[in-house]
């Protein structure tokens, strides 16, 4: 680097030399994460404290770096944060625009003051955020005392008033917890700001400046040192400053980090700010109970253990152990504390838990009655099972009463619909389940079939196969008899199937019916219990999940399969209703199509009318899609000379169109007037989701189902969602010549699963091998 540059203000060669380590020429070797912080700090330490000797700042006055700089965790594009500091320097103004302005004009981040060391000690005193960072103050150049005498007055300050600031302290965090969410849990977590996220590293350092609590140690160090080497790759690969690690940059961030894939990334960040986040919240309670005491305050006596539970007390606001409590004596005492906690509402003391964890025995297969007891007290509180459940998992504890656990422990989830990783899921939805005990005849088997539901994920195979298994192995371990066992069995084999069923099946077929009450052996108790856990699986899975249209065709289904175990008639299918006959009627009469909206349920019907034509389910289908209307089913009874669709659809975004907007499209498609090809091309290219670069979509598939309608053949497509996709592959099926009776369109993320039921020349709707590859392969090319 230049001194003539750096002398004359010049912070171009700054820039240039940053830019060389971000992109080294050929031959030379790429910094890893680490060696990089270190040489940008290296980097701008030599270029500030050179300017710094260019233009006098020598004695009384300082610069010195708070922020990353400060904490030499400097990533490509964190601002510099800079104070100069002075005691009573004529020439302060000066200083300070020979230093800022260069930078500026160079484009590079900075966060600047000047202060005397009284300003630095009040607005210490007043601003958190000044506070961690001049805590952490390090002296760049001019003058170390004036340095080391800020940095000493600070921390003596903070010491001295911490328990008039700590509520202030713990407040922010839990309020930054609860905005930006946990960066273990999250498909797309903020490194920096989220539960568990280098922010939560400086928490508990400024915790340690207290002198609450200790530094941090040992896996809170290995934690910080990944999310630091994660942040700084994404930096690196944005060109600009970014804390959030989104999916489409995950994977080329893994490869720099020689880490397999994306979701290995994901399962070690989540483990690493688990630590972190576990130990944030010890350190917060445990700094609380060390605050300094003073006046009649310091006189009170030690606070009083107030007995909870057999064993179990409060002190200090926290579940700890009564003195004469034994773990190898009480094999029932790990759950009951963890009951007790949930129950109450107060956290686990850390004590307490690292006792339990040094002296808690395995319990014995299958487990006494009172330890079964205490689980299903502990799955029954709702959410505070899912701060309980942490807690003992971040001991080991919860891994040593699940040993299945590990394998779902931080696993990230396959698809984009699922916010949580799947331990955490499988935690939320029994917090879900906790709701709905009073609406099934054993709340027992539904608590632990919920909690252990996608147990069988992280392994090879269908997880639901893999996952009964397991769940048989659980239910005796924990001391079920083996009619419940077996039960547990099927609720865990067959936890999507109600949801499936609903979403991709015609429920006026008998065949839909009799074939999910034969797949459970016509069990009424694991189908309520089964209906019971598709609820509390979607609202657990993400927003928008368990929609009042889900919720409806579950309810739907299951009152069909208890009308056919009480050996009841099926309700006949539904007849062309009045709406629907008036619209054909005045099909008939003037040829033109007719387009009704019913929007009193959620979601909507659009009834849609147009003369008895080929492609004319593959017209009003695109028109739907040309005006952002998302299909959910397709319904196609039939009219004397008029083709009536009864679609369930929700708009994309804003509300219902203006049915007359519709009919208005549709005569132009149906007159030649309009090419739904060309516009639905316009439409997807402006507003089809975006799919991440690094993350190509999977080709799509078909299934064939032979058995699952009467009369007719059951085709599902599975692939990406697309804008026209039913439209689309209605036209590949027309052109085709497949008599289509019904769709239904399932859509998780990007992935779609749509149905539907063809009904080909052969006896009882069959269609022979050479018709179903030739369907098979235009229905493909369309969803392409």
């Amino acid at each position: 680097m230049s001194a003539v540059a750096v002398a004359s203000g010049d912070a171009g060669d700054l820039v240039r030399a940053k830019a060389v380590l971000l992109a080294p020429g050929a031959g030379k070797r790429r910094l890893g994460p680490e060696a990089l912080r270190t040489a940008l700090v290296d980097l701008h330490d030599f270029w500030l404290s050179s300017r710094a000797a260019a233009i006098g700042l020598t004695d009384r006055a300082a610069l010195v770096a708070v922020g990353a700089l400060g904490r030499r965790e400097l990533a490509p594009w964190s601002d510099l944060d800079l104070v100069l500091l002075h005691d009573g320097r004529k020439d302060v103004e000066r200083l300070a625009e020979q230093l800022w302005y260069p930078l500026w004009n160079a484009g590079i981040g900075l966060d600047h003051s000047v202060r005397t060391p009284g300003q630095a000690v009040q607005v210490a005193a007043t601003d958190l955020r000044a506070a961690f960072g001049l805590l952490e103050a390090r002296h760049i150049a001019g003058d170390g005392a004036l340095s080391d005498k800020v940095r000493a007055a600070v921390r003596q300050a903070w010491r001295a008033g911490i328990r008039g600031r700590f509520d202030e302290l713990a407040d922010s965090a839990q309020e930054r917890w609860r905005k930006v969410g946990d960066v273990a849990h999250r498909v797309e977590p903020d490194l920096k700001n989220g539960h568990g996220g280098l922010r939560d590293v400086q928490l508990l350092d400024a915790l340690a400046a207290a002198q609450l609590v200790d530094r941090p140690a040992g896996d809170v160090v290995e934690a910080r040192s990944l999310l630091l080497d994660v942040r700084t790759e994404l930096h690196r690969l944005a060109g600009r400053a970014r804390d959030v690690l989104r999916a489409q940059d995950a994977d080329e961030v893994a490869a720099t980090l020689e880490i397999a894939d994306r979701f290995e990334l994901a399962r070690a960040l989540s483990g690493a700010a688990r630590s972190v986040a576990f130990a944030a919240e010890v350190g917060l309670r445990s700094a609380r109970s060390a605050l300094p005491r003073r006046g009649l305050a310091a006189l009170r006596r030690a606070p009083v253990r107030r007995p909870l539970d057999s064993g179990v007390v409060e002190h200090a606001g926290e579940v700890a152990l009564a003195r004469d409590a034994a773990a190898p004596r009480d094999p029932a005492l790990v759950l009951r504390v963890a009951a007790t906690a949930a129950r109450t509402g107060l956290p686990i003391a850390a004590g307490t838990l690292h006792r339990l964890a040094d002296t808690a025995p395995e319990l014995r297969e299958p487990w006494p009655r009172p330890a079964l007891g205490e689980l299903l007290s502990l799955l029954g509180t709702g959410r505070p099972i899912v701060d309980v459940v942490e807690s003992l998992d971040r001991t080991g504890l919860w891994g040593r009463l699940f040993p299945e656990w590990g394998a779902v422990r931080d696993l990230p989830p396959r698809d984009r619909a699922h916010v949580w990783t799947v331990d955490r899921h499988l935690v939320e939805a029994c917090a879900q389940a906790a709701r709905l005990t009073t609406r099934v005849a054993r709340p027992d088997l539904l608590l632990v079939g919920t909690l252990i539901h996608d147990i069988g994920k992280g392994r090879a195979g269908d997880h639901s196969e893999v996952g009964e298994s397991l769940a048989v192995q659980v239910g005796r371990r924990l001391g079920f008899a083996e009619p419940d066992v077996a039960v547990l069995g099927q609720v865990v084999r067959h936890h999507l199937l109600l949801p499936h069923t609903a979403t991709r099946r015609d429920l006026d077929d008998p065949a839909t019916i009799m074939r999910v009450v034969e797949t459970l052996d016509g069990n009424g108790l694991v189908l309520d219990l089964l209906e019971a856990l598709a609820e509390a699986d979607a609202l657990a899975t993400g927003p928008g999940v368990w929609s009042p249209w889900k919720q409806t065709l579950i309810r739907d289904l299951v009152g069909r399969c208890r009308t056919l175990l009480a050996g009841d008639p099926l309700p006949a299918p539904a007849a062309l209703d009045a709406a629907a006959a008036d619209l054909a009627t005045a099909v008939a009469t003037d040829g033109e199509p007719q387009v009704r909206f019913d929007d009193r349920s959620d979601p909507a019907t659009v009834i849609v009318a147009v003369p008895d034509r080929p492609g004319a389910l593959a017209a009003a289908a695109g028109v739907l899609a040309l005006h952002s209307l998302e299909v959910h089913a397709a319904e196609l009874p039939s009219a004397e000379h008029a083709a009536v669709f009864t679609f369930t659809v929700s708009p994309r975004f804003g509300g219902l169109p203006d049915p007359a907007l519709l009919r208005s499209d549709l005569i132009r498609v149906l007159d030649g007037g309009l090419t739904l090809a060309d516009a639905l091309a316009r439409k997807e290219r402006d507003y089809a989701p975006i799919i991440p670069s690094g993350d190509p979509p999977a080709p799509p598939r078909v299934l064939w189902f032979d058995d699952e309608a009467t009369g007719a053949v059951v085709l599902e497509l599975r692939g990406t969602d697309r804008i026209g996709l039913l439209h689309r592959v209605a036209a590949a099926l027309g052109e085709c010549g497949a008599d289509l009776r019904w769709a239904r369109v399932a859509t998780l993320g990007a992935s779609v699963v749509d149905s539907f039921c063809v009904a080909g020349p052969g006896a009882g709707g069959a269609l022979s091998a050479t018709e179903r590859r030739r369907i098979e392969r235009a229905v493909l090319a369309a969803a392409r």
